[in-house]
């Protein structure tokens, strides 16, 4: 009994020193982070508001760690190539990642083809910034407002058609939004880029659309767009007398896209609130919020939790909505 007792004692002091090491050399680990050059994957080519941002991110993150960090771009696959490789890097936080609203509306839309998971392999470090849409109609359009959009909608079902980026981006999504929640029949015209959507409904190729408050302002206040409603939970400030869907009755459709920061599951806690409280004092306090507000983003600077909760909703969200419209990527 004496040597089980001795036996017990000794293996549960060395167990709490293990355990008391390990932790020791987690948090010298986080202290002494980054030693090196640390690398953004953004899941998209240079030169988009992912990219933009992201290398934002970056320079507030060299200043305020005395350390470079790198962004490389990995578009393709629907953002899916870029995204893997953030989650099967080192859990070291050496390797960190940009996501925009694919990475919450991918689940939904892509289902068991995601080579990850996206609740499961990464943790939240901050959002950034959101982005106001606006729904605007070609001046052709019958429609002053958004009761009467939908009346002349349902007065002539399927005549009235909106472009988009592709199937299940954004602004897809929330025209189908609009469709489930004002029960109207519309079409749907997948294109290859925002721009040329852009193009086509000045021209009045197609009647009506979602885009970004920052694309469409100068064309609305120009008279060549009409806004119907902004898709997010306040008026926005370019566009003061726009009013919200909720506003008008349907508050179903809130597209507000996302645009944070993320980093491989495993990453420390420590490693992960140093770099979320750079991005936050800089985003709330600092020039980056400023810099987004001139772009025309809505600045955020959340915490982890704060940034993980909001994952986890829009996840859930665009989840249902791509279900119950039957949504399919071809």
């Amino acid at each position: 009994m004496k040597t089980d007792r001795r036996s017990f004692v000794i293996g549960t002091a060395a167990l709490t020193l293990g355990a008391k090491l390990g932790l020791w050399t987690s948090t010298a680990h986080a202290v002494g982070y980054p030693e090196k050059p640390v690398h953004l994957i953004v899941p998209y080519p240079p030169g988009g508001a992912s990219d933009n941002l992201g290398r934002m991110a970056a320079d507030e993150w060299s200043k305020g760690l005395k350390q470079s960090f790198i962004v490389e771009n990995k578009g393709g696959g629907g953002t899916m190539i870029g995204t893997r490789a953030i989650a099967t890097s080192a859990p070291d936080g050496y390797t960190l990642g940009m996501v925009d609203s694919a990475f919450v509306i991918n689940p939904g839309l892509r289902g068991a083809e995601l080579p990850y998971d996206t609740l499961k392999d990464f943790k939240a470090i901050s959002q950034i910034a959101s982005a106001p849409f606006v729904m605007v109609v070609h001046p052709s359009v019958a429609a002053e407002d958004l009761e009467s959009f939908i009346k002349l909608a349902k007065a002539k079902p399927g005549a009235l058609s909106y472009g988009s980026a592709g199937i299940g981006s954004g602004p897809h999504l929330a025209g189908e939004q609009l469709r489930q929640h004002a029960g109207i029949d519309i079409q749907h015209i997948p294109y290859r880029g925002g721009g040329t959507v852009i193009t086509d409904l000045l021209g009045g190729q197609v009647q009506f659309a979602f885009a970004t408050v920052p694309t469409l302002a100068e064309h609305i206040k120009a008279g060549r767009l009409r806004a119907i409603a902004v898709t997010t939970s306040a008026r926005v400030e370019r566009l003061p007398d726009v009013p919200t869907f909720a506003e008008l009755g349907l508050p179903g459709v809130d597209l507000t896209p996302l645009f944070g920061l993320i980093a491989p599951a495993q990453v420390s806690d420590e490693i992960i609130a140093n770099l979320s409280a750079i991005i936050t004092a800089s985003v709330q306090r600092g020039e980056m919020g400023d810099k987004l507000t001139k772009m025309g983003f809505i600045p955020v600077g959340s915490t982890p939790a704060e940034f993980q909760r909001r994952i986890d909703d829009e996840v859930k969200k665009w989840t249902i909505v791509i279900n119950r419209g039957g949504v399919v990527v071809q």
